[in-house]
C-alpha cells in the first residue's frame, strides 16, 4: 500500500475500531457481543493449536518437570509418583491392546464372510432381563439394530438380538437353553440343530442318524430364511463327543463353542447379510500338528569287544 493521505486515514480508522472492539469485549465479559466470533475462531484454529502444542509439549513438559522437581518437590517423591502413573498407564495400555486385538479379529471375520456389522460393547449381563444367558450391548435402534439379528465376535457365533431399545439391545447367547440354531458340518455338509446347555457343550442333533462324525469336526451356522435370525457361515464350535449311532433317525453330538461366553467384551451385530454363503471360509485355520521328535542312537562296538567274546567262548569250551 502506498503512503498516501487516504492510506494513513484508513490505518487510523482500523486502529480506532480495534480499540473499540477490545473495550466492548472487556466490558461485556461472558456476554460479550464478539464472543460468538471468538468461539468460531477457536473452532477453526483450535485443532491447529492442539497439533502444534502436541509437538511442543513433550519438550516443555520435560523442562517443567525438571524445574518443578527442584523448586517444589522432593525428587524421590516425584519419581515414585511418576512410577505409579506409568504402571497405571501400562495397565490401561494392556487393556486397550487386548481390545484392539478383539476388534481386529472380529473385523477379519466380518471381512472374510462379507458381513456388514455394527460394532458394540457388552455393558451388562444377567438373568434380570428374563433369560439365563443374556448380555446388553451399547447399540440399539438408533444405530440400525433390529430384533433377530445375528451377533458375532472374533471367535464366532455369540447369539441373536431379542430386545431393542433406542440406545441398547439385549442379546440371547448361544449357550442359553432357549437358544437353537441350524448348523452345517464342515466339508460333509451334514445339517443339524444346536441347542445351548449353559456352561456345558452345545447339544447338536444331526438330521442324518448315520452321519459319520469324529471328534474335532467343526460346524458353522446354516442360515435362516431371509437371513433372520441367522446369517450363514458363522463359526459355531468343535465336536468334542459323539453319541454312538443306535439306528435312530437323528444323531446327537456335543460341540464346544468357539466363543467364551463368560468373557465377552467387543461384539458385532450383523446388519447386512453376505450376498453369497461363505460356507467354511470363516472358520479359523486348523492348527498344524506338532511333529514328534525322534532320537536315533547309534552304538559303536568297542575294538576289544570281539576279543573278549572269543575269550569267553574258549573258556566255556
Amino acid at each position: 500500500m502506498r503512503d498516501t493521505k487516504e492510506s494513513r486515514l484508513l490505518l487510523v480508522l482500523l486502529i480506532a475500531i480495534a480499540f473499540a472492539l477490545i473495550t466492548v469485549d472487556i466490558r461485556g465479559g461472558e456476554e460479550s457481543p464478539v464472543d460468538g466470533a471468538r468461539q468460531a475462531a477457536a473452532s477453526v484454529f483450535g485443532p491447529v493449536e492442539n497439533g502444534v502444542a502436541s509437538a511442543v509439549d513433550p519438550v516443555g513438559n520435560a523442562i517443567g518437570a525438571v524445574r518443578d522437581s527442584g523448586e517444589r518437590h522432593d525428587r524421590i517423591a516425584a519419581l515414585q509418583q511418576e512410577n505409579t502413573a506409568l504402571k497405571q498407564k501400562l495397565g490401561s495400555d494392556d487393556r486397550n491392546r487386548s481390545r484392539v486385538r478383539e476388534l481386529d479379529n472380529m473385523l477379519k471375520k466380518a471381512g472374510t464372510g462379507q458381513y456388514g456389522i455394527k460394532g458394540a460393547e457388552v455393558i451388562a449381563i444377567g438373568a434380570a432381563q428374563g433369560f439365563s444367558w443374556t448380555v446388553t450391548i451399547d447399540a440399539g435402534a438408533n444405530d440400525g439394530i433390529r430384533r433377530d439379528m445375528t451377533v458375532l465376535n472374533g471367535d464366532g457365533l455369540v447369539g441373536r438380538v431379542t430386545t431393542v431399545g433406542p440406545g441398547t439391545a439385549t442379546v440371547l447367547l448361544a449357550n442359553d437353553p432357549d437358544f437353537t440354531v441350524g448348523t452345517r458340518m464342515e466339508k460333509s455338509d451334514e445339517l443339524g440343530f444346536a441347542t445351548g446347555q449353559g456352561d456345558r457343550p452345545l447339544a447338536v442333533q444331526l438330521l442324518n442318524g448315520k452321519a459319520k462324525v469324529r471328534t474335532g469336526d467343526r460346524l458353522v451356522t446354516f442360515g435362516s430364511a431371509k437371513d433372520k435370525p441367522f446369517v450363514p457361515g458363522v463359526p459355531v464350535g468343535t465336536v468334542v463327543r459323539v453319541d454312538p449311532a443306535g439306528g435312530d433317525l437323528t444323531r446327537t453330538v456335543y460341540v464346544r463353542p468357539f466363543v467364551g461366553f463368560t468373557k465377552l467384551d467387543i461384539v458385532g451385530v450383523v446388519v447386512q447379510a453376505p450376498r453369497e454363503d461363505p460356507r467354511d471360509t470363516v472358520l479359523p485355520a486348523k492348527p498344524k500338528p506338532t511333529p514328534t521328535p525322534t532320537v536315533t542312537v547309534t552304538v559303536t562296538p568297542s575294538p576289544t569287544a570281539g576279543a573278549d567274546a572269543g575269550q569267553i567262548v574258549d573258556e566255556q569250551r
